[in-house]
């Protein structure tokens, strides 16, 4: 069971609290696991702490103590955790350059579209249930 628990976690780096609120609904709603953090410092946090590692890391740019490209260069430096995907959230139209050249797995942009943020975290999350 706890593998099956480890394939739908999903930690949340995004500090709008609307948003982050909100992407935390829709991922609860579709039976993931979501954990939310409210900036880069507390995301690595509670990465460290985790009883659980998450299949996928969706991670805003923008925010306050730690955005997202000192959140990345952490995890990108700890070997325990640089091979969770990360997905950027952004609002602006360079988001696939930014995720390029963060080595980031992919991009959403904000507002994120219900079908697409579930397709991108099942992709993550689920891409090996059937083997």
């Amino acid at each position: 069971m706890s593998a099956l628990i480890r394939k739908r976690t999903v930690l949340v780096v995004e500090d709008d609290r609307d948003v982050r609120e909100a992407i935390t609904e829709i991922l609860i709603d579709s039976d993931y696991e979501a954990v939310p953090a409210a900036n880069g410092a507390e995301g690595l946090e509670r990465l460290r702490t985790a009883q659980v590692r998450p299949c996928v890391i969706l991670l805003d740019i923008m925010m306050p103590k730690m955005d997202g490209w000192q959140f990345r260069s952490e995890q990108q430096r700890d070997a325990s955790m640089r091979d969770i995907p990360v997905v950027i959230l952004s609002a602006g139209a360079d988001a696939s350059e930014v995720a390029a050249k963060m080595e980031a797995a992919g991009y959403l942009r904000k507002p994120v579209a219900l079908e697409r943020l579930l397709d991108t975290v099942q992709r993550f999350c689920l891409g090996d249930a059937k083997k």
